[in-house]
């Protein structure tokens, strides 16, 4: 009997480990679920990206262009927020003319993408674009994810 009352005892305390074992096997299931949650409506309210387009349509000063737009183009971006996501003239055309050159770039803002636009970096880059080339450059809003 002592024997049995012993077991009785260890099996109580055992039966107590595992219902808090339980429990906090519940409570972290509950802070996921909870968490995920969160986290699925903060991306819900979350802006979507502005991008600024600029298709290079003809390059009329190829040096100038390059020296003045290319070369001082990443050093006008520096700062600004904006980051490139396209910048090439790897260009297959599906219908129609394709640019000579092609940009895109992403931003978290339209004030911000016009923030940069009105840099005097910028400014200086955009002179130079349209004085060697035939282009066009526009700001879009991106689809909310």
């Amino acid at each position: 009997m002592h024997i049995a009352a012993h077991f009785v005892t260890f099996c109580q305390l055992k039966g107590k480990h595992m219902n808090r074992k339980f429990a906090l096997g519940i409570t972290l299931l509950a802070g996921i679920g909870i968490g995920a949650t969160a986290v699925q409506g903060l991306h819900a309210q979350a802006k979507p990206l502005t991008y600024v387009v600029v298709a290079i349509r003809k390059i009329n000063d190829a040096d100038a262009y390059k020296a003045n737009v290319i070369d001082k183009a990443p050093a006008a971006m520096a700062n600004s927020g904006g980051r490139f996501v396209v910048r090439t003239d790897k260009i297959t055309a599906f219908d129609g003319a394709p640019p000579a050159r092609y940009v895109l770039i992403a931003f978290d803002s339209p004030e911000q993408a016009q923030a940069w636009k009105n840099s005097a970096l910028q400014k200086d880059v955009d002179t130079w674009r349209t004085k060697t080339t035939d282009s066009l450059s526009f700001m879009v809003e991106g689809l909310a994810n």
